[in-house]
């Protein structure tokens, strides 16, 4: 049986596909694949209110709920739970690497379901070096 491409998308992934930036026909590919079934995206909770949050400090109620009507109807399966192996790993994640508590949770989670991390977010650089994590850069 053929294992299917996964992988782990960041705010940064979904603002710059919801703003079009210049890496979203990438971002359309790995979500036609999920449409299709022969690939399987996460993202956690705490990124979707990333997105939100932001959204509505720098564009306002309506295009934030847009956003999130948007991200809501992606093929991405949403963790909205936070076992313990998830805060663990984020957390011990946090303490040794500068990267936000947010990230932290991006980075945990592609580690947990062992694929990359879709991301432009140069913050995550030094756990891509240490090994850490995989990441397919954005760019």
């Amino acid at each position: 049986m053929q294992r299917l491409d996964s992988f782990v998308f960041d705010s940064y992934a979904l603002i710059g596909y919801l703003e079009n930036e210049s890496f979203s026909d990438r971002i359309q590919h790995v979500l036609t694949q999920a449409k299709n079934r022969t690939a399987l995206l996460y993202i956690h909770a705490i990124h979707i209110g990333e997105v939100y949050y932001i959204t509505l400090r720098e564009q306002g109620k309506s295009l934030a709920d847009l956003a999130y009507a948007r991200i809501k109807a992606l093929p991405i399966s949403t963790i909205d739970r936070i076992d313990e192996e998830l805060l663990l790993t984020a957390a011990g994640l946090n303490a040794k690497y500068p990267i936000s508590y947010a990230d932290s949770f991006a980075a945990a989670l592609a580690m947990i379901k062992d694929c990359p991390l879709l991301t432009g977010d140069p913050e995550f650089t030094s756990l891509e070096k240490q090994g850490i994590i995989r990441i397919e850069w954005l760019s």
